[in-house]
């Protein structure tokens, strides 16, 4: 079965999915060409897109756009000539999904149940293609090895104002006044659409005195080890699709918090989860307060709920099944094989 996969943005999420398919299938990637002369560069640059979408598309059984953003709007513009999956994580949502004609779609997969109601308050008409396969992690890669705690706190991510980090740096501020031994790591590089916000964040650590009490990592690129470092792991962002970071943190053996953001009870069960910075406060206290036994209960019980839940084996069985019922489907319609 030919099946061509299309993606843009990160491949953080789809390294794993892509092996697999691999393995499984004859893969192609969508590449795009472009005419550097400055003569007709805008015209020539997008009649050769189009012409490269039609061919792959036209070459292809299945093709698996990653993100249901740019390049799955032009494709669903196009002439339907093959099966055509798109995985919506979170921001094609609120960028992409109205220039997005759902009719030339096959199976929608979007990655938690309250992302699917809020599609679907949008596009109800769309409720018969869609799959719910969250995102995940690899229980191999990210072992469960928990460390003697230290009142390390984590968060990983990009820096932007959605990641609520500002925040954050505030709440430890108020924890810092009854508890030093409290320590702060913030991994993650500037997100280059928010750069003042980056800058204020490291502003903000020294109005506090919080220099010595704050690392900034920048990108982490063995995340990893990185979550061995940390006892707590904070997710206070204020909208999420299904956060991976967590997802890792807790099958590594880190104690984890969020942020009650639309689907963090996905992720999370009721009591790990808060509203206000107060909350959020007293949480990291108790667990502070907490034995070493009572901690590593906790540390095992993020564990299990990674490995029922956040499997990366799973989430690719359920992926190559869709793939699989799209290509019968297709060979139906289109006559592909």
């Amino acid at each position: 079965m030919l099946l061509g996969v299309a993606i843009q943005e990160t491949w953080n999420f789809f390294n794993e999915i892509y092996a697999s398919f691999q393995e499984r299938y004859d893969v192609s990637t969508f590449k795009t060409r472009t005419w550097n002369l400055p003569i007709f560069y805008e015209r020539v640059n997008q009649s050769l897109f189009r012409h490269d979408l039609t061919k792959f598309l036209k070459n292809n059984d299945v093709v698996f756009f990653e993100w249901a953003s740019e390049l799955l709007v032009s494709a669903t513009h196009l002439p339907k000539v093959c099966g055509v999956i798109a995985r919506l994580h979170r921001y094609e949502l609120y960028k992409w999904a109205d220039k997005v004609n759902w009719d030339g779609v096959d199976k929608i997969i979007v990655v938690s149940e309250a992302k699917k109601k809020e599609f679907l308050e949008r596009f109800p008409s769309q409720e018969g293609k869609m799959v719910v396969n969250g995102p995940s992690t690899s229980l191999e890669k990210f072992a469960f090895r928990p460390k003697v705690f230290s009142g390390d706190i984590g968060i990983l991510c990009n820096l932007s104002p959605r990641k609520r980090v500002y925040e954050l740096i505030l709440t430890f501020y108020e924890l810092t006044k009854t508890n030093a031994n409290l320590h702060l790591h913030v991994g993650g590089g500037m997100d280059a659409a928010y750069q003042d916000y980056y800058y204020a964040l490291h502003y903000l650590v020294k109005k506090l005195s919080l220099t010595d009490r704050v690392t900034f990592y920048g990108p982490v690129t063995n995340t990893r080890e990185w979550f061995h470092n940390i006892d707590i792991f904070v997710s206070n962002s204020y909208s999420e699709g299904l956060q991976v970071a967590p997802m890792e943190a807790m099958a590594s053996g880190c104690y984890c918090l969020a942020h009650h953001w639309h689907g963090a009870d996905e992720l999370l069960p009721a009591e790990y989860l808060y509203y206000t910075s107060n909350d959020l406060k007293e949480m990291i206290e108790r667990f502070c307060d907490m034995s070493e036994g009572e901690r590593n209960a906790n540390r095992q019980l993020m564990r299990s709920i990674a490995e029922k839940n956040f499997d990366i084996k799973q989430t690719i069985n359920k992926i190559n099944q869709t793939v699989k019922e799209i290509a019968l489907d297709a060979e139906a319609r289109y006559g592909k094989k």
